[in-house]
């Protein structure tokens, strides 16, 4: 077992050994990759007149499942409702906020980290933070998979010097580190925690066997976006150069080429709307025929539809949907693979969460609960049927049994103090009532409505 500045110093070197991919993805999801494809002489010939145009597909294809991604809290086997000391530490730490950051980062980034620590001011409180990849590495145990050390890199302005941090997880403590002169040096006491455990959890996305550390969403959709910004970026060039009308010129000398002070003009100017006009009489003028642009668009729509079947994405999230708008149950249909992959997302994400309330456990109480091995993450229903629908379906689940009105109430999205008002609401005989005989007069207005109709 290396000590602790020689592991360190290896976990960097790994750290900014995989920094350069990491910062390639983040330039492909943030639309600020440099263009593909374009020959350096056209962008040293037309300078900055040829913006590069950025159709930031890889944005799409990780939000799209992000936004399908939300959790509603944790429970324990035999309980269906959430935990409340759960959420409330989840809740203290602004996880609801810090939790969309992950998902994102880790769909984007292959993976993100969450690390549980102690909250000096409230010991029932741990503190919990989302970390980015680009300042976390964690390193696995080759037989158990599970993370055996850790490490977060980081720097801070002090003053006019930059002052470089790092943080050292290991099972069983956790230094703090500060790079001077002579290298790293500890700049606390380590933190003898005695977990048996390295508190920090990576959030990965699309992990294999062999690749724990995961895969960006987009990944095989890059070159698809490469090509793309290259045919609208050319596009653009074409409507600038060729798609307008060009003027020709013959029977005239480049004297002659002057405006109307005398100044000398570039007989081959380019710019949209000059006017020439000479009055020598064997000029002869006209216009080429102006280029058409629809390969570009019918290139861009292809590249379009393959990135929609590559990330699962439904016709009308690339805008290629029919003229006619889509019934319900049409986008319900075609939204089932993207759906699919989110409930994957799910499965492996809540994992990670549920690990992470284990150490939430443990922290607060010192010691492992043996109830935590049954946690369950509860996520939001990641398709998007109607409202109605929903309804419906609900409702129907009900009158034949198969749930109660409680999990009625939680599949419908309401939340817990909701839920808990309704409780209270059921149980007073006077608003029972009241709801009872307003449901009556509706369905008899209902019906008589029906009758005089008939």
């Amino acid at each position: 077992m290396p000590d602790a500045k020689d592991l360190l110093k290896a976990l960097d070197a790994e750290r900014e050994k995989r920094l350069p991919d990491l910062q390639r993805l983040d330039l492909y999801y943030e639309g600020e990759q440099p263009l593909k494809f374009m020959a350096p002489a056209l962008k040293q010939e037309f300078g900055e007149r040829i913006t590069e145009l950025v159709i930031n597909w890889p944005q799409l294809v990780a939000d799209a499942f992000e936004t399908r991604l939300d959790i509603e809290g944790f429970r324990f086997r035999g309980n269906s409702s959430i935990d409340d000391d759960l959420d409330k530490v989840w809740q203290a730490n602004d996880l609801d906020e810090q939790a969309q950051q992950s998902h994102l980062e880790a769909i984007a980034l292959r993976r993100a980290y969450v690390i549980v620590g102690t909250n000096p001011d409230e010991q029932e409180l741990p503190f919990v933070t989302v970390e980015s990849p680009m300042q976390v590495l964690a390193r696995r145990d080759p037989r158990t998979r599970r993370v055996s050390s850790a490490l977060k890199r980081w720097s801070a302005e002090d003053g006019t010097r930059t002052i470089e941090h790092a943080t050292l997880y290991t099972p069983n403590e956790t230094s703090s580190w500060m790079k001077g002169s002579k290298g790293w040096e500890l700049s606390d006491s380590p933190d003898i925690h005695e977990l048996g455990r390295v508190p920090v959890v990576p959030l990965v996305n699309r992990p294999r066997i062999l690749r724990p550390d995961g895969r960006s969403e987009f990944q095989s959709v890059i070159p698809l976006a490469d090509a793309a910004n290259k045919m609208a970026t050319d596009m653009m060039t074409s409507g600038e150069f060729h798609a307008m009308p060009r003027r020709w010129v013959a029977g005239m000398k480049q004297e002659e080429f002057v405006d109307e002070n005398g100044n000398a003009l570039n007989p081959w100017a380019r710019d949209a709307g000059t006017v020439w006009a000479s009055e020598n009489k064997d000029m002869k003028a006209g216009q080429f025929q102006e280029s058409d642009l629809q390969n570009f668009h019918n290139t861009i729509k292809i590249l379009a539809q393959l990135t929609g079947h590559l990330a699962a994405l439904p016709p009308h999230y690339m805008g290629f949907g029919s003229e006619n708008p889509p019934s319900a149950e049409a986008i319900k249909s075609a939204e089932i693979q993207l759906v699919k992959k989110a409930e994957r997302m799910q499965t492996y994400f809540g994992g990670a969460w549920e690990d992470v309330c284990r150490l939430i456990l443990r922290f607060r109480n010192g010691t492992d609960d043996p109830k935590a091995r049954s946690l369950e993450t509860v996520w939001r229903d990641p398709s998007t049927p109607t409202e109605a629908q929903k309804a419906d379906a609900t409702v129907k689940k009900v009158e034949s049994g198969v749930i109660t009105v409680g999990q009625a109430r939680e599949d419908l999205g309401y939340t817990k103090e909701q839920r808990e008002r309704m409780a209270e609401q059921d149980s007073d005989p006077v608003l029972d009532r009241l709801t009872r005989e307003l449901g009556r007069n509706d369905i008899e207005v209902t019906g008589g409505a029906a009758a005089r109709g008939s």
